[in-house]
């Protein structure tokens, strides 16, 4: 029971920040002054897919873990997306994680605690 709560708590996690993503988009946007109609869709785009893709990946873990967590399909969709979470969590390190603004700063950590309950959820 015990690890299907941890992995639980880890996708509700990754959801609630893929959620999070999806409101602040256009202030991020006005954030970077004057720049091409292009490059404001881009960042739109960008942040969009960053919060859709956690959404997807935090259901896609509870989902699994719900119907069956002990089969070899839900395994792996749960190591892939520890892995997952681990690269963006790298990947934020060395962005995001520069800019001095505390969301930015947040997503590392967000999402290495994310990985580490489905990791230890797998464990038990």
């Amino acid at each position: 029971m015990i690890d299907h709560i941890l992995i639980l708590l880890g996708a509700l996690l990754t959801v609630f920040w893929g959620i999070a993503h999806l409101f602040p988009t256009m202030s991020v946007v006005k954030g970077f002054g004057e720049i091409s109609l292009d490059n404001k869709r881009i960042i739109i785009m960008e942040w969009i897919v960053e919060g859709v893709a956690l959404i997807f990946i935090g259901t896609l873990v509870a989902g699994v873990t719900l119907i069956d967590s002990q089969s070899i399909v839900s395994r792996f969709v749960d190591y892939l997306s520890i892995v997952t979470l681990l690269l963006l969590a790298l990947i934020s390190l060395f962005t995001g994680f520069r800019i001095n603004f505390l969301p930015f700063r947040i997503c590392p950590v967000i999402f290495t605690v994310s990985s580490l309950l489905i990791l230890m959820g797998t464990m038990l």
